[in-house]
């Protein structure tokens, strides 16, 4: 059974820094694309980055020179360290994985972690 379980959320002051982790369970992780997205009160998900299964990766503009992503495939693990964050970057910011290799393509997501970004 997939699970997906994120971690590292929290309350920081603005140009601090976060690191999420999301762990992946059910032998699907080297066979995922992995992602970062975010959604603040009142708007729509947003994607925030994005990690493929070669390591390939993809920022939204708003995060560039900020947030990096990255993964370790030995520990079914994707991060992203977050620096200089703003207030505008506070959002519930969900993991999801994209299995793409063997099998029919599937979507997980994961419960979503709280970033609060405030003084």
């Amino acid at each position: 059974q997939v699970q997906v379980v994120e971690s590292g959320g929290g309350l920081v002051q603005p140009g601090g820094s976060l690191r999420l982790s999301c762990v992946v369970s059910g032998s699907i992780f080297g066979l995922s694309a992995m992602a970062w997205y975010r959604q603040a009160p009142g708007t729509q998900r947003e994607l925030v980055a994005s990690i493929g299964i070669a390591t390939d990766t993809n920022y939204a503009d708003f995060v560039k020179g900020r947030f990096t992503i990255s993964r370790d495939n030995a520990k079914n693990t994707v991060y992203l360290q977050m620096n200089s964050l703003k207030p505008e970057d506070t959002a519930v910011y969900y993991c999801n994985a994209d299995k793409r290799i063997f099998g029919r393509p599937m979507n997980y997501w994961g419960q979503g972690t709280q970033v609060t970004v405030s003084s």
